[in-house]
C-alpha cells in the first residue's frame, strides 16, 4: 500500500510513468540496506543513464553546467533524478538541484522532469507531488 502526496496518483511528472518512478525506487531499495549512502544525481532513464556524487557538485552554475552537459549527450528524453537517504519529502537540496536541472534544461531547449528518490519513494519538487510505500515488493521478473 503507497501514499500519495500532492493532486493525485496520475500526478507524475511529465515525459515519465508511475512504474517508471516505482523502479526508480526498487532499484534504489536493491542497491542494499544500508541507512546512510552518498547522494548521487542521474541523468538518462532507468537502465541507461550516467551518475555522479550529489555532494561534490555544491555551486549552482557548477550545477547546472553539468547538467547541462550531461543532458546534451543524452539521447531521447531524459530524465534526472536524485536518490539520497532519508524521507521522500522535499529538503533544501532537492529544491537546489531543482532549480539547477530547470536552468539546465532552459539551456539546452530539452523540457527534463526531475525528481528525488529514497527507499521509502519519490517526490517532485517542482509540483510537490510524490509516492510513498510503506512496504515496497518488486514484481518484476527475475
Amino acid at each position: 500500500m503507497g501514499t500519495t502526496t500532492g493532486a493525485g496518483a496520475a500526478e507524475v511528472p511529465a515525459s515519465t510513468s508511475s512504474a517508471e518512478l516505482r523502479r526508480l525506487v526498487l532499484d534504489l531499495i536493491a542497491q542494499g540496506r544500508h541507512r546512510t549512502f552518498p547522494s548521487l544525481v542521474h541523468v538518462g532513464r532507468p537502465g541507461r543513464h550516467r551518475s555522479l556524487a550529489a555532494a561534490e557538485l555544491d555551486d549552482h552554475a557548477l550545477r547546472t553546467d553539468v547538467l547541462a552537459t550531461l543532458l546534451a549527450s543524452t539521447d531521447g528524453a531524459p530524465l534526472v533524478w536524485l536518490t539520497r537517504p532519508g524521507e521522500p519529502v522535499v529538503e533544501d537540496g532537492d529544491q537546489a538541484w531543482s532549480r539547477a536541472v530547470r536552468a539546465a534544461s532552459a539551456e539546452t531547449g530539452r523540457p527534463t522532469p526531475f525528481v528525488v528518490v529514497t527507499r521509502h519513494g519519490w517526490a517532485d519538487p517542482a509540483h510537490g507531488h510524490g509516492r510513498t510505500w510503506r512496504r515496497l515488493r518488486d514484481r518484476r521478473p527475475h
